[in-house]
C-alpha cells in the first residue's frame, strides 16, 4: 500500500518557503500529466502522495497552521485522497468561470460524481470502471438540485486491468445523460496511473 503522509512529511512554514518554488514547479509538471479534460467544462486530476503533500503544505502556509494537531487534521482529510495499489483517486472539477456557466451547468450535472468511467482496453475485452464519491466529502458536496464545483472520486481498478492500462488504449468518459463526452488518455498519463496502482 502507498505510504500515507505523516507529520514528518510536512515541513514547517519556514522550511517550506525554502523549497516552495521548486516543489511547486514539480507539482505543476506532475499535474499536467495527470489532468484530463473531458469536454468543455469538466476536468479530472488524478491525485497521488506528492499532490496531496503540496495541498497540505499550501493549506498550512495560507492558514498558518503550526501545531501538530492542526497539521494532523489536514492529514486526516487528505490522506484518503492519495491513489494507491488497486485504487485511483481524483479531484473532479466543473470549470465554470462565469455566473452564466454556473447557472447552466450546476443544475444539469447533479450526480456527476457518480458518472465518470475509466475505460481500459478496447473491443469486447474492454474494462469499464465507474467512479464513486469519496465518502467523507460526499454528504458535504452532494445536493439534490445543484452540483458542486469540486468533487473527490475513486476508481477501484483490479490487477487484471494493469497490463491493458500500460499498453493502452484507455479513455475517461462522462456518462451523465446531460454530458456525454470521452477523452483518450495520453501515454504519459496511463503510465503515471499504472505506477500508482502498482505502488508498494
Amino acid at each position: 500500500m502507498t505510504q500515507l503522509l505523516t507529520l514528518d512529511d510536512i515541513a514547517d512554514v519556514r522550511a517550506y518557503e525554502r523549497e516552495r518554488e521548486s516543489f511547486r514547479d514539480r507539482i505543476i509538471e506532475l499535474k499536467a500529466i495527470r489532468r484530463v479534460h473531458i469536454g468543455t467544462v469538466i476536468s479530472v486530476v488524478f491525485e497521488n502522495r506528492e499532490t496531496m503533500r503540496f495541498q497540505i503544505q499550501e493549506m498550512a502556509r495560507v492558514e498558518r497552521l503550526v501545531t501538530d494537531e492542526q497539521i494532523q487534521g489536514e492529514l486526516d482529510v487528505y490522506n484518503p485522497l492519495i491513489s494507491r495499489a488497486g485504487r485511483l483517486t481524483a479531484t473532479l472539477f466543473l470549470e465554470c468561470t462565469t455566473d452564466e456557466q454556473m447557472r447552466e451547468w450546476f443544475p444539469r450535472l447533479v450526480g456527476i460524481e457518480r458518472s465518470i468511467e475509466l475505460r481500459i482496453g478496447m473491443g469486447p475485452s474492454q474494462s469499464r470502471v465507474r467512479c464513486f464519491p469519496e465518502g467523507a466529502h460526499d454528504a458535504l458536496l452532494t445536493r439534490e438540485d445543484m452540483t458542486a464545483a469540486v468533487h473527490y472520486i475513486h476508481f477501484d481498478v483490479g490487477p487484471e486491468c494493469l497490463a491493458s492500462l500500460v499498453s493502452g488504449p484507455a479513455e475517461l468518459a462522462v456518462v451523465h445523460p446531460n454530458y456525454l463526452e470521452v477523452t483518450s488518455l495520453r501515454d504519459s498519463t496511463r503510465q503515471s496511473l499504472a505506477d500508482d496502482l502498482t505502488a508498494p
